[in-house]
């Protein structure tokens, strides 16, 4: 039998970045995971051993690629994927599955996608590095959120600076100055009567340029990114505050509770009093 180690992440307030389940497997031999498909990024770290990762690009191909010890793959949000232990050489691997408003933006930066997800390291000791904070999380779960997602960022800071394709410079870009003013200003004015044209005015742009780059970085419409942020705020007042609903929605930018209940529906698939009641949130 394979031994396996796994653990839940026991948070979802971490709105940049986040951790949602992670672990480490001694494979049987020929052990195969899919054909499926993730909702968030999953990076697999080769420990020992070589297998198959048969993924689709982004012409919906099935590509077959072999990883062996060192390397890595990424799976992408909806990517289908099937992987398999070599019969007679089994994978053994680390893996960590998170996701977050700038995942996108981050995962971009290792240089990896969809046609291109296997990792090979460029600098052995900075991969050292990654392999140790991955294995740390790892046998840390009982850690506190906030430690937990410190040795996040740690990972994919090893992650990005030891990529092949490792494009740490692009942050300088003309395109993340924009976006990173996008994010001040809804940082800042979220719980406002704010739209997608102030949003594109408060970087001196107009909607239809601003629309085009936000969706081209972030992988979702401004609107889309303005609505994620105002629920996750909300799940936070939801679970450590007693403030009614109608509250929440009015803090969040919905002074109308039936259109912030709607909203959030549209968003978890539950009312907000009902995510309160199944997330132990204090009750109003």
């Amino acid at each position: 039998m394979s031994e396996v180690i796994f653990s839940v992440f026991p948070s979802e307030n971490f709105i940049d970045l986040g951790l949602y389940q992670f672990g480490w497997e001694q494979c049987d031999p020929s052990h195969s995971f899919g054909p499926a498909a993730r909702n968030h990024y999953l990076f697999h770290l080769c420990l020992s051993g070589t297998g198959t990762l048969i993924a689709n690009n982004t012409q919906g191909e099935s590509i077959t690629y072999q990883v062996k010890s060192g390397q890595g793959f990424m799976i992408f949000p909806h990517q289908v994927c099937t992987y398999i232990a070599d019969h007679e050489i089994p994978w053994e691997y680390v893996w960590i599955e998170f996701d977050g408003l700038r995942a996108k933006e981050t995962v971009e930066l290792t240089g990896l996608n969809w046609n291109q997800p296997i990792y090979k390291a460029h600098t052995k000791d900075i991969s050292e590095t990654m392999k140790s904070e991955m294995l740390y999380i790892v046998n840390n779960k009982d850690a506190s959120p906030f430690h937990l997602i410190g040795h996040l960022y740690l990972f994919i800071d090893s992650l990005v600076r030891s990529s092949t394709s490792n494009k740490i410079g692009m942050g300088n870009s003309l395109r993340d100055f924009y976006i990173k003013e996008a994010f001040s200003f809804i940082e800042e004015n979220f719980q406002n009567d704010i739209s997608v044209e102030d949003i594109a005015a408060s970087c001196g742009l107009n909607r239809s340029y601003f629309g085009k780059i936000f969706h081209e970085n972030m992988g979702k419409s401004p609107q889309e990114f303005l609505i994620s942020y105002r629920m996750t705020k909300a799940t936070e007042l939801l679970k450590l505050t007693g403030l009614s609903i109608a509250d929440i929605g009015n803090a969040v930018g919905y002074p109308n509770q039936l259109h912030f209940s709607r909203a959030f529906k549209n968003v978890y698939g539950i009312s907000p009093r009902q995510w309160r009641y199944e997330n132990g949130g204090v009750r109003s």
